[in-house]
């Protein structure tokens, strides 16, 4: 339990810079160069591969060198692992939201059954988040 919490971290760790989130989203539309990775982003070569390493280091991203070219490509097992762990907890999370709205519908006064109880107790409506694509209450 302990060596997946350390290396959860190092993945949450790269994935924290927006650089690095920059890299991960252009290699999951396939392998790129280290030279590729830097070219939409503001920063120097030696700076690239600075985020390349700590991507590496956190198991998020391969690569080779052949020649003088090294290439980079994703790591979806590692990637996997970390949407594993959100999604766990985001279904903790939800089960006990569900309890609590069973609760207090339970527990509700006939007095609280009025358009206005009602209205507020109506479930948050999901909206998509353009960057990510992730479902996020509004």
């Amino acid at each position: 339990m302990l060596d997946q919490a350390a290396d959860l971290g190092r993945v949450f760790h790269a994935l924290a810079d927006p650089g690095r989130r920059a890299m991960v989203e252009r290699l999951s539309t396939g392998p790129a160069s280290v030279s590729e990775l830097g070219q939409p982003l503001a920063m120097s070569l030696a700076a690239v591969l600075q985020h390349v390493q700590v991507l590496e280091a956190s198991g998020l991203v391969r690569s080779h060198k052949t020649g003088r070219t090294r290439t980079c490509s994703i790591n979806p097992a590692v990637l996997r692992s970390a949407e594993s762990w959100i999604a766990e907890r985001r279904a903790f999370v939800e089960r006990r939201l569900d309890r609590l709205g069973e609760y207090l519908a339970a527990t509700a006064s006939p007095s609280d059954t009025g358009p206005a109880a009602v209205q507020s107790r109506e479930p948050i409506q999901q909206h998509r988040h353009q960057d990510a694509g992730h479902d996020l209450p509004l």
